[in-house]
Formats: C-alpha cells, structure tokens, sequence
C-alpha cells in the first residue's frame, strides 16, 4: 500500500518490524496483536492502521470491524472495539497510534476527546509520556469506499517537511480537507481506558 511504503522509505519504520495483513481473517489479526503485546517494550512505539469494513450497532453501543472472515449471520468473526481496546492496553508501549479507516470507525472512543487540547506542547514533553492515541475517518457514519481520509492522510506525510511530526499536528493538517471534500467527520482522541497518560506518538523522518 502506499502508506506501507511512505513509511517505510520517509520515516523510520523498518521494513522487519512491520506486520502487514491483507484481507485478513479474525485469527490473524488477534495473532498479530497478541504477538506485538509479547514483544513490545515500554521504550517502544506503535501504529495500527485499519481500512476496511465495520458496524455500529446502536441497540448495543457496540463498534466492530470485519475480519476478512466475518458473516452477516452472526458476529462469531466480528472484531469488537472493546476487544482491540484489551489488545491496545496489553501492549505495553511508549506510544501507541491507532489509524482506522473503516465504517463506524469512531466507536473506537468511548468518549470523544476534545481536539487541539495539546497542539502546541513542545514535541519533547509529548514524548516523554505515555500516550494511546487513535484518528479515525468517521464518527459512527459510514465511510465511503473512496476514500478522502486515506487520501489526505497519505499526502500530508509525503508533503511533511518536519522531523518531528506529533500525530495531532498530522490530523489537524488535514482535517479541515477531509470535512470539505467529503461526508465525513475525522476524529483525534485518546481511546479511553487504554494508559495514556498525555503525550503523543511522534513521526520521525529519514
């Protein structure tokens, strides 16, 4: 994908230490988060990125995504929200970035952190704590299938001149594009129950 490659080629992710599924089943994706909570350090730093499908079920105030597996009868292979934020909160990180580009991906939030709150703390003091942050391409409306979300996202990483870009700087420059150019309201929060403790995830260029 092209954000596979950005990061890898403009940003210091490495190759080795990327996991890439596509069209994954429900086993897959567990086993991928399982194995990140066993090797992760706390001088570590994540990102999960997500785009595909997903569900809200308002009676239930339940979010879920869809594995590659997942059927229409039932929700055996469905990926609940509340599972991922376990997954999140066993993988002891310094940082962890939650990107999901899907349906109803906002049911991430339990609640929905105000926006801006920390847009101008120096880059070191959001590194020094604990953060578990998400960006999501929707609140609990559906996300088209094109999608202006990743499209943004993607084009201010290459167009990013800073070395240091906190995560929410990234939103906020692009947020205000996706709102005009399509459905869709983004969010930028803390996922709730997780261990943040204020800071944020920081990409670092090449």
């Amino acid at each position: 994908s092209k954000l596979h490659e950005l990061l890898t080629t403009s940003y210091t992710f490495e190759p080795q230490n990327v996991t890439f599924l596509q069209n994954a089943n429900y086993d897959q994706i567990i086993i991928a988060l399982d194995s990140l909570s066993n090797v992760v350090t706390p001088e570590d730093n994540v990102l999960v990125f997500y785009a595909g499908h997903g569900y809200w079920d308002e009676k239930k105030e339940l979010g879920y995504w869809f594995p590659a597996d997942a059927a229409k009868a039932n929700t055996a292979r469905w990926l609940r929200n509340s599972t991922l934020r376990d997954y999140l909160y066993a993988i002891k990180s310094k940082h962890t970035l939650l990107i999901a580009d899907a349906c109803f991906s906002g049911g991430i939030f339990k609640t929905r952190a105000a926006f801006g709150a920390d847009a101008d703390l120096a880059v070191q003091k959001l590194y020094e704590l604990p953060s578990r942050k998400a960006m999501t391409s929707g609140t609990l409306t559906e996300v088209p299938d094109q999608s202006v979300f990743m499209d943004y996202l993607v084009r201010r990483l290459s167009e990013n001149q800073l070395k240091y870009l906190p995560s929410e700087k990234l939103f906020s420059s692009f947020r205000e594009a996706v709102l005009n150019n399509s459905p869709v309201v983004p969010q930028y929060g803390t996922i709730q129950g997780t261990g943040d403790e204020g800071g944020d995830f920081i990409f670092i260029k090449k």
